[in-house]
Formats: C-alpha cells, structure tokens, sequence
C-alpha cells in the first residue's frame, strides 16, 4: 500500500492531541430519565461536553477522512510476458526394440539386476525417455512442444502447442512397438517438418529419438529429409539411445525370461542428419546418459522471455470516506437516542 499525499497524514498528530483532551476531560454530571420525549419537544441537544460513546465515533470518523486525505492505494502487481519462446517437434521411436532395458555399468550380477526390475530403478528405453521428455516440457512452459511417434511410419500425435498438458497426457499413453516393429527414420524427419513449416517462431527444433537403424525404404532418404528441413531453417537434433548392454523381457515356454537386444542406430546416419541441420548428436547409452543429454538441449536451446511487470493500484480514499461518514451517522443517532444527555 502507498500513500500518494503522505503529507496529510501530518495531521494525525493534532488528532492524537485532541484525542487525548477529550478523554482528560472531565465528565460533567448527567441525570437518566425514564422518557425522553419532553426533552425532544423541547428541542433540547443530546450533545454534552464529556467524551461518549457518539463522540469516540466521530473522532474515529475524523482519523479516517485524514487517512482518505492522504489517498491511500493498494497495488495489484500484473506480469506482462513479451517475447517469442520455440517451436520444438519431437520425435519418438516406436518400434518393439524400444522396450530393450540398458543395463548400467554398476549393476554386475544377475540378482542387482532382477532387484533393479522389482524395484523400477530399471526401466526400458521408451520408459526412460517419456521420463526425461516430461522432465524437459515442464522447464518449457512458453514453448510450443509436438510430438511424432515413428516405426514402420510416422504417427502424428500432437501439434506444436502451449497445452502441456494435453500433450503429457498422450505421451504417457505412448507403448513399444504399438505402430510397428521397423525403424523409418526419413519419415518422421519430413512430418515434423511439415508441422514447423508454418510456424512463425524464430526458432523451429526436431529432436529425434531412436534406438535403431533405419530399415525403411521411403520415397527420400534421412539424410535428403534433413536437407529439407535444413531449406526450412529448421535445426535437428539427434539422440542414439542404448548400449551393447541391453535385455528385453519376453514371454516363453519356461515364462518370462531376459534377452539380449544391443542398441544397433546408425550413429554415422544420426551424425550427419544433425550435422546438415545445424544440430547435434548424442548418445544416451542408459538412463543417467539420457537425462544429461536432455539437460544439454535444455541448456542450448534458451527461450528469451520479457517479463516486464506493471502494478494496477486501486485507490483507497473513497471506501475509507464511506467507513467515515456511516460512523458520523452513527454517532448522530446515538447521540440522540441512547446516548441522549441534557447539559
């Protein structure tokens, strides 16, 4: 709160000296009737010389229109954002090898490794990236994030959109191999590009998840789909996800049983796409890799956001006239009904 007449309020020292009169003041005598309807024809006041209860009120009454005087105001503060965040397109690989679980170097023995499984501290590679994706949208809220899944062929999921929300709820949904079982790599690079063509951001980013070779014949190769968006001045980057180290549980005669799926991305293939774009290329060999790798494009890729801030004052003096006024009328008709005294 501010005051923007600061100066008035001067004027409660006089009001604290007058205050204290009137309370040093002694009482004069005052005899109770049981009827005050002779003294009313009479025209007598009800208005004495001692402090009562009517007169507290007015002074009450007072201190307020001093503190109006001074037009106090009381400030809102309102966030203006200005600026322009990124487009971001992601694109998530699919396919059946995606439920491969790479193993880390500090689990050695077959009995840390069923303990990691029972107690979730392991989980398969489209497990791990839906986790650091998450991670990754919420540090971006003014950022207009899409998502393409791919295998055999892409599948459009969501636009670029500010609806974080809507868009972690169909990330959530995603399950290895639910489109296919193949790895085309050409085909996502081109729809995501097709979904950025159009967009006005400044700053147009794919960032490509995969654990496989590409194994599709398309009508254009990856490295043709990466010039492409390079035309659009669209950046990609690319992630390599897996290591040699990686099991997949399947189903057999003998029940569940672990087998071995190395990580098989053409990393040559990945390293130029991004070369010829503009990007980078990672390699998130496990969980632990694949959070820093996020962390690293999270870092590359800032938004610039203006936020200048403005306050909307709302002013005081007119609310605090009122309180003033409905204590002078009560003190009015106090002083004429219950508080009535003849001098």
């Amino acid at each position: 709160m501010i005051f923007l007449y600061p100066w008035v309020m001067v004027l409660i020292i006089p009001w604290l000296f007058l205050l204290w009169y009137l309370l040093k003041r002694q009482r004069q005598p005052a005899v109770r009737v049981p009827s005050l309807e002779a003294f009313v024809k009479s025209g007598a006041t009800g208005y004495g010389g001692a402090l009562n209860f009517p007169m507290l009120l007015s002074a009450l009454a007072v201190l307020l229109l001093i503190l109006a005087a001074a037009r106090p105001c009381r400030g809102t503060e309102r966030t203006v954002i200005k600026g322009q965040g990124i487009d971001i397109m992601l694109a998530i690989d699919l396919s059946g090898s995606m439920q491969a679980i790479d193993i880390p170097s500090h689990i050695s023995t077959y009995h840390q490794l069923e303990k990691g499984l029972k107690t979730g501290e392991l989980l398969n590679r489209l497990e791990v990236a839906k986790r650091e994706l998450s991670k990754f949208v919420e540090r971006r809220p003014y950022d207009r994030i899409g998502m393409t899944g791919f295998a055999d062929l892409p599948y459009n999921i969501s636009p670029p959109t500010l609806d974080h929300a809507w868009l972690l709820r169909h990330l959530d949904e995603l399950k290895p191999g639910m489109i296919g079982n193949a790895t085309g790599i050409a085909g996502p690079i081109a729809s995501c590009s097709s979904r950025l063509q159009n967009s006005d951001s400044k700053r147009r980013v794919i960032v490509l998840f995969t654990d496989g070779a590409n194994n599709v014949n398309a009508r254009i190769s990856p490295r043709q789909a990466a010039e492409v968006a390079k035309s659009m001045k669209i950046t990609i980057y690319t992630v390599g996800i897996g290591s040699q180290r990686a099991y997949a549980i399947v189903d057999s005669m003998m029940g569940k049983r672990l087998q071995e799926v190395p990580a098989d991305f053409d990393e040559k293939l990945l390293q130029d796409i991004a070369q010829i774009s503009g990007g980078k290329y990672y390699h998130a060999r496990d969980a632990k890799g694949m959070s820093e790798v996020m962390d690293e494009i999270n870092r590359m890729e800032k938004t610039v956001i203006e936020q200048p801030k403005f306050i909307d004052y709302k002013e005081l003096a007119p609310m605090l006239a009122v309180y003033a006024l409905i204590l002078l009328l009560l003190g009015f008709l106090c002083a004429h009904t219950t508080h009535f005294k003849l001098p």
